[in-house]
């Protein structure tokens, strides 16, 4: 054998590969890879041949129809014909179809992005996050900034989609960051860009606002989000780290607002530590804040009705029966609406969130329904007039145990709380209402309890938690 033939031996050998074998592909001239074949047919039957074409016309009419729903489809269609492991083979085919002959996808440009030049801001909803304050669902958003070139963002909770939340979250943001962009995005909100068949592009106050602090606002085309994309995205990274971070945490629930609120704080706070050398690069180049910031509220004047009510932005609050007849101006902001006469503010209450809704409170007009107890029972909005689940049993309860006197005896309760303090009221009824005295639901038994309060002994507060690990526990043992 010659020394060729022997080193083609060991190069076989060490290929692991016959010496023959070596010998044929060296004749030929050709590599292994060079000589296989793509394979063309198929080595078995497709289940989904029949049924192709009506498969087909489904996702060209339907072009979002996902796989999963299609053959689940088919098994309505044709019972007992297709098995759940088929599946994947109707998935692979519909892929294939789409890669060869369905429809163009949209492509997507990526953008240069300039220091300091852009920032954008969007609403994203949380309450699919399930958090709960006190135990509480917290339906809420979260307005959401970003600067576009270094990815720097911050967040403002918020309940809709309004001026006054957009105008407060944007200047949260910009203060919290000390400067402000060349220019301004959102989408097409109803809040900020007027509708086509209006003369001005933006919204008057919105438009101020931007002028105010020297920024160009732009906007997205309408139905189109992802010209947003930036924020759109940055939504998405966000929301997915706050459900990380609730899962390292252990727990949805928050003992508050303001824990609530430092809880994204510090996500936000990490999340941007990363972003400091671009961001630097912005700050660099960004323009300077004005002296003082906007005012955020929108103004309305408004008449306080006989019945010692204002209607603001379709909702329904009630203000001191002093004010009847008056004209007072109500000022939104986003969380509260502050009720001012004259030079001076007369009231501050929570906002209500959406339309339609009201808040009565008891205090502005027990003393006109001590002396009219015959409009309590029809009274239009009874329900606000409970301000806690026990008010609501004691008012039941006397509506059995007295109906001719049931109203004005509440009333007095109410009045006993508006006086003394809803809460030690509120106690008092406990102990009426856990049986453990004999003595009627009163005024006047309240006011003799309300008199040894500091007697009374304190509810035990069951923490749920303590519950849960207790029941962990239990199921691991064995």
């Amino acid at each position: 054998m010659s020394n060729t033939e022997t080193n083609q031996e060991i190069a076989a050998s060490k290929a692991g590969m016959d010496p023959t074998t070596a010998r044929r592909y060296l004749g030929l001239g050709q590599l292994p890879s060079e000589m296989k074949q793509d394979r063309r047919w198929r080595t078995r039957e497709d289940p989904f041949d029949e049924v192709w074409s009506a498969v087909q016309q489904q996702i060209q009419e339907s072009p979002g129809l996902e796989a999963k729903t299609l053959f689940e489809w088919l098994q309505r269609e044709y019972p007992g014909r297709f098995s759940d492991g088929q599946i994947r083979t109707l998935q692979r085919r519909i892929k294939q179809w789409r890669v060869t002959e369905g429809p163009a996808q949209e492509v997507y440009f990526g953008q240069i992005h300039v220091p300091g030049r852009l920032c954008a801001s969007d609403f994203t909803h949380m309450t699919g996050l399930e958090i709960t304050l006190d135990r509480q669902t917290f339906a809420h958003l979260v307005y959401h900034f970003v600067l576009t070139y270094s990815n720097w963002e911050t967040g403002t909770i918020c309940y809709s989609e309004s001026l006054e939340s957009l105008s407060e979250g944007w200047q949260n943001a910009v203060w919290e960051l000390g400067a402000v962009t060349v220019e301004h995005r959102t989408d097409s909100l109803t809040s900020a860009v007027n509708n086509m068949s209006h003369p001005e592009e933006f919204n008057r106050r919105y438009d101020g606002l931007m002028k105010y602090y020297g920024v160009k606002p732009r906007h997205t085309n309408p139905a189109s989000p992802n010209e947003n994309g930036d924020v759109e995205q940055s939504h998405h990274r966000f929301k997915r780290a706050v459900e990380q971070a609730l899962l390292l945490r252990g727990s949805r629930d928050f003992g508050g607002l303001a824990a609530y609120g430092q809880f994204l704080k510090e996500l936000i706070g990490r999340r941007n530590a990363g972003r400091r050398a671009r961001l630097a690069e912005e700050l660099a180049v960004m323009r300077e804040l004005p002296a003082r910031r906007m005012e955020t509220a929108k103004r309305e004047r408004v008449t306080v009705d006989s019945g010692s009510l204002i209607h603001v932005e379709r909702n329904v609050y009630s203000v001191n029966s002093r004010l009847i007849g008056e004209r007072v101006e109500a000022r939104l902001y986003l969380d509260h609406v502050e009720v001012w006469h004259g030079q001076r503010k007369v009231e501050d209450l929570p906002r209500l969130r959406g339309r339609s809704k009201h808040r009565v409170d008891y205090r502005h007009i027990i003393v006109w329904l001590m002396r009219k107890p015959g409009a309590f029972e029809n009274y239009r909005y009874q329900e606000d007039l409970f301000p806690t689940s026990r008010f609501r049993m004691a008012y039941d309860a006397l509506r059995e145990t007295a109906p001719g006197r049931s109203s004005k005896e509440y009333l007095e309760i109410l009045k006993l709380a508006a006086e003394q303090g809803e809460v030690q009221v509120d106690e008092a009824l406990r102990v009426l209402l856990d049986g453990k005295t004999e003595e009627a639901i009163t005024a006047a038994a309240i006011g003799a309890l309300l008199a040894t309060l500091d007697t009374i002994a304190p509810v035990t507060m069951v923490d749920l938690a303590d519950f849960d690990q207790l029941c962990t526990e239990m199921e691991v043992r064995p």
